[in-house]
């Protein structure tokens, strides 16, 4: 899973949002690491509503412009609380390694001589 999907079906975890809205929640949810395109959150959304991760949730017109939202399906929620496992699980790999390096030696501080 991209960083980008990770990150909208994140947005979309709590309630449904039209594209703008995604596009804030997702540089909020980043820290500001992951700031999408307009282009780009189209392309994820029309990918992961074909994978049946999203769907539709209802469109509105305001100010004259049309506003579709999204929402996760159940389907989607379940793939992102399993991305979010493969995550930690991950996250707790590295540390543990990283530890390990350390007690043993091998890790060293950067800019350290070899």
């Amino acid at each position: 899973m991209t960083q980008a999907a990770f990150f909208v079906l994140t947005a979309l975890a709590d309630e449904p949002r039209h594209g703008y809205g995604i596009l804030q929640e997702v540089d909020e949810l980043s820290g500001g690491e992951v700031q999408l395109r307009v282009g780009t959150l189209y392309g994820v959304l029309d990918r992961l509503s074909g994978d049946g991760l999203i769907v539709l949730d209802r469109e509105e017109v305001q100010q004259g412009r049309l506003r579709r939202y999204y929402r996760l399906t159940e389907e989607g929620a379940a793939v992102l609380a399993a991305e979010a496992e493969r995550m930690v699980a991950g996250a707790r790999a590295a540390r543990e390694r990283m530890a390990a390096g350390r007690r043993a030696g091998t890790v060293r501080p950067a800019g350290g001589t070899t």
